[in-house]
């Protein structure tokens, strides 16, 4: 009876830990979310101000993680951006880096909260996690600049200029995560659309899941975690790995880490194939799902923990 009782308790104990764990999470997904979107607003390249403000608040939560952060400023148009790095070094492998990543500019006439703040808060949280809990190779958490139009797929997007600096440093880079929209779900039949018609021969109708996307080099890598999430998670994942000309397959940062030959996939809830606010003004805090992004956070630090501590 007592061994029973001490049982009890411990399980008690255990689901009381993690259920306030996700409190937290989800608290702090929000207010992420809010300050990007809402307090700050709009942070496109031509509103620097906003930008920086925006860069200056990622910094400071870096920061307040006792990581060690960097930022790495470049030109664009005779302007100067800003990729902010936070990088929490490896218990045993110190040299193998895992990049993890997510921009936090916007287009013209949008808040952003989705696309992409949801994005950022991500990178927030997964970086406070893992500062709390090293894993045995350096993670380096990258916010980049520049994602957006008119930059994107130039060698002016944030994400170029950095992944550019990583093959000159001739670093051993085990692959990258671009955290590209989190946040809106919807579980109604038929609210669920994709690029090519037959694709709904293979995948769900509603949208009720996040996407791994990336290209056919970067399948195994995609897939190893995909299958560790997938153990970790109760959250619905699918994934694709395919060649580029399919729509929407590199509309992300991880399109520049393949043109420098790594492997790389990004996370997503396949924006315009699904959320009505993609790229409007009603892309706002209170249309998001924080307990779901809390859940695919707690999922994928635990999968990227089983995946590189192999």
């Amino acid at each position: 009876m007592y061994f029973l009782k001490i049982s009890l308790l411990t399980l008690f104990v255990a689901v009381y830990v993690n259920a306030s764990a996700m409190d937290i999470l989800e608290t702090n997904l929000k207010a992420h979310v809010k300050h990007l979107s809402a307090d700050i607003g709009t942070r496109t390249y031509q509103e620097i101000e906003k930008l920086n403000k925006a860069a200056d608040y990622i910094e400071e939560k870096f920061r307040s993680y006792k990581c060690n952060v960097k930022r790495q400023s470049f030109k664009a148009e005779n302007k100067t951006y800003y990729n902010i790095e936070a990088e929490v070094k490896g218990t045993s492998d110190k040299d193998k880096i895992i990049v993890i990543g997510a921009h936090y500019d916007t287009i013209i006439g949008t808040p952003g909260a989705d696309d992409n703040a949801s994005g950022v808060a991500g990178i927030l949280e997964l970086c406070r996690l893992t500062s709390e809990r090293p894993l045995p190779i350096t993670v380096r958490f990258v916010a980049f600049a520049l994602e957006e139009p008119p930059f994107f797929r130039t060698k002016n997007m944030g994400s170029y200029v950095y992944a550019e600096s990583l093959k000159k440093e001739g670093l051993k880079i085990e692959g990258m995560v671009s955290l590209e929209m989190l946040g809106y779900f919807c579980d109604k039949k038929g609210c669920q659309y994709y690029p090519l018609p037959f694709f709904r021969w293979f995948y769900p109708d509603k949208g009720n899941f996040l996407a791994f996307v990336g290209n056919i080099r970067s399948r195994q890598f995609t897939q190893k975690i995909k299958k560790a999430f997938m153990k970790s998670s109760s959250l619905p994942v699918e994934s694709l790995n395919t060649i580029s000309l399919v729509p929407g397959v590199d509309f992300s940062d991880h399109l520049s880490f393949w043109r420098f030959g790594y492997p790389a996939f990004m996370i997503t809830d396949t924006a315009f194939y699904r959320n009505p606010h993609y790229h409007g003004y009603g892309d706002t805090a209170d249309t998001l799902d924080y307990k779901r992004m809390a859940e695919f956070v707690r999922g994928f630090f635990k999968a990227v923990e089983v995946v590189m501590g192999d």
